[in-house]
Parts: structure tokens; C-alpha cells; sequence
């Protein structure tokens, strides 16, 4: 048991690579989805604090980000548990309830340490959000679903991710709070990379 939590910290905290300017550089480069915007792909696990703690900081960006900047969130899978999590957040995106859950699911695991892991504990959580029940089922057994998730299993290699938070600017820059010597550095460095992508 001890051992299992020992991984889970390790997949947690973010990689131990230094960088100079905050950041690392991604070889090669991936692309983006959007070429016309800057791309921001934030990946994250509802069940690591260090995510959590981060959100504030996340949301507060979002409301002034540049409009030049194009934000994805990106659910890390690393194991079977991060999977379920994964999976809880490709249906709220699914049944277009994701804006109204999102801090809600950080919350239930973080703070209520609820495990929201089964297909049951999940429905009863969309339930409450006002999710029919045989809505939540059919988007929870999509193709579409399964599609994003055999997606999310693959991505973060490609990446170079090998803990969360990172966030990644343009397909070309990791930032950590390792990279960026802080957590709370990690939007300043990444400001400064977008701006400096801006003036390309």
C-alpha cells in the first residue's frame, strides 16, 4: 500500500529536469491544433493536490489570457486510477456540462475525498448536477468517449510528461514547477512565452 502511494506521489510531483528560463524544450516539436492560435495544454489529474492548488491560479489566467491564446485541458492518464478520472471528465465534456463540474469533481476527490471511480459513483455525482441518469450511461459507454481516452493514454509521451501540472505552450515548451523553480511561476513563465510567440 505504501509502495502505491509512493508511485502516486512520484507520477504527482513534476519532473526534476532544471531548465534555464523556466522551461523545457519539447524535441520535436508537436503540433498544434490550431496554427492560427497559441496553444496552452494544461495536464492534470483530479486526484493530485499539487493540480488542485494550482486551479485558482488557472482559473484567474483564463479570464485574461491573451485572445490570440487557445486553452486545452488535458487529463493525464498514468494508471487505472487516473484513467476513471479521466474518463469522469471526457463525459462532462461530452454532455457539455464540463464548465459546471470541473471545479466541483477537484473538490469531491480533494476535499471530500470521494473516490468517484466506478461507473455507479460517477452517475450519482452527475446526478446531482443535474445529469439524467440514462444521459450520463450512454455518453459514459460512447465511442466517443473511448475514443478520447484511448487518446489520453497515448498524448502525454509525446510530450515528454512525466508528472502534473505541466503546461505546454505551442507544442514546443514543457513548463513545470520544477522548470519554472515554483508552482506559482509556472503562469509568469508561461505568459512569457506566449508573448514571445506572439512577436514571431
Amino acid at each position: 500500500m505504501l509502495k502505491k502511494i509512493a508511485l502516486l506521489g512520484l507520477f504527482c510531483f513534476s519532473a526534476l529536469v532544471k531548465a534555464d528560463g523556466g522551461y523545457e524544450e519539447i524535441s520535436p516539436a508537436q503540433p498544434v491544433q490550431n496554427p492560427d492560435k497559441i496553444e496552452v495544454i494544461e495536464f492534470f489529474w483530479y486526484g493530485c493536490p499539487h493540480c488542485y492548488s494550482l486551479e485558482p491560479a488557472m482559473q484567474a489566467w483564463l479570464k485574461t489570457k491573451p485572445a490570440n491564446v487557445e486553452f486545452i485541458r488535458q487529463p493525464a492518464v498514468f494508471s487505472d486510477l487516473w484513467a476513471k478520472h479521466a474518463k469522469a471528465y471526457y463525459v462532462a465534456e461530452a454532455l457539455d456540462v464540463l464548465e459546471k463540474v470541473h471545479a466541483d469533481l477537484f473538490d469531491a476527490i480533494q476535499n471530500k475525498k470521494q473516490k468517484l471511480v466506478t461507473e455507479d459513483e460517477l452517475a450519482k455525482f452527475f446526478a446531482a448536477h443535474g445529469v439524467k441518469n440514462e444521459d450520463f450511461h450512454a455518453a459514459y459507454n460512447s465511442f466517443l468517449v473511448d475514443s478520447k481516452m484511448r487518446q489520453a493514454e497515448a498524448i502525454a509521451g509525446r510530450y515528454g510528461i512525466t508528472g502534473v501540472p505541466a503546461l505546454i505552450v505551442n507544442g514546443k515548451y514543457k513548463v513545470t514547477a520544477s522548470t519554472a523553480k515554483s508552482q506559482e511561476n509556472m503562469i509568469n513563465v508561461t505568459n512569457q512565452l506566449i508573448q514571445q510567440a506572439s512577436h514571431k
